[in-house]
């Protein structure tokens, strides 16, 4: 049996079907239709783990969103500086330590709150549980200012994303879906043709097979996903080419 160690050195699993990889770049904005009214960027800041962090803003106002900050805070800061943004919240789509990694020194420099579900609030605090302790580095966040449920919408100027509780990877891991826009932050449920690990301590895969395929793969097909790790994908592609159909 594979150490905790050995676990999260693959952070997610995908398997293949064909021979398509998405292009991975850092500082990437992804691609936007017109008509939306939020913006998206997406940066890896722990390249170890190809981790997405993303600043999401209003287009109106620019208050902002940083969901999974997973590292390099100042960076982070910087580039709110330097486009203007206010950054209302501090989104983890789940408390593993790749996810949550700068959560403190974004708090410091902005004074915005800390979101997570409470199925892993405690992940937050504890290195053993949000699997920090296995990579050297113990990382613990601030507590959590509000406390996110399934269906909950948390707003940022004239927006809002709707939290869909998707356990499977983590008890508490969530995604959030923007119904204006067509978008989906899917965090470490569903990738590019993957999904996320369940040989995770507390981690269940008939939990995450339900929450993709009875919550996600029900959202409108032409739903853009923007997940954790990887490039971004449409709900339309994953119920044709993710191997979770095969389930």
């Amino acid at each position: 049996m594979l150490g905790i160690s050995a676990m999260i050195e693959g952070v997610y699993r995908i398997v293949k079907k064909r021979e398509i990889k998405p292009s991975i770049k850092d500082d990437c904005s992804y691609p936007h239709e017109k008509s939306m009214s939020i913006i998206v960027k997406r940066y890896i800041l722990l390249e170890n783990y190809q981790t997405n962090s993303y600043l999401v803003w209003n287009k109106s106002d620019k208050t902002a969103l940083a969901i999974d900050p997973a590292a390099k805070p100042n960076k982070l800061f910087s580039e709110i500086n330097k486009m203007g943004l206010k950054l209302k919240y501090i989104v983890n789509t789940h408390g593993h330590a790749d996810h949550i990694g700068a959560n403190r020194k974004m708090q410091e420099l902005t004074d915005a709150e800390i979101c997570i579900h409470p199925e892993d609030k405690e992940l937050l605090f504890h290195p053993e549980k949000n699997l920090s302790t296995f990579i050297a580095v113990e990382i613990n966040s601030p507590p959590p200012g509000l406390l996110l449920h399934d269906g909950d919408k948390i707003s940022f100027g004239n927006d809002e994303l709707k939290i869909i509780h998707t356990p499977g990877h983590s008890k508490g891991s969530i995604c959030l879906y923007g119904e204006g826009d067509n978008i989906l932050f899917s965090g470490d449920t569903l990738f590019f043709e993957g999904l996320g690990r369940t040989d995770l301590p507390g981690s269940n895969q008939t939990d995450l097979l339900q929450s993709i395929n009875g919550k996600l793969f029900k959202l409108p097909e032409k739903t853009k996903v923007y997940p954790g790790h990887g490039g971004f994908t449409s709900i339309k592609h994953e119920k044709q080419y993710n191997p979770v159909t095969l389930f």
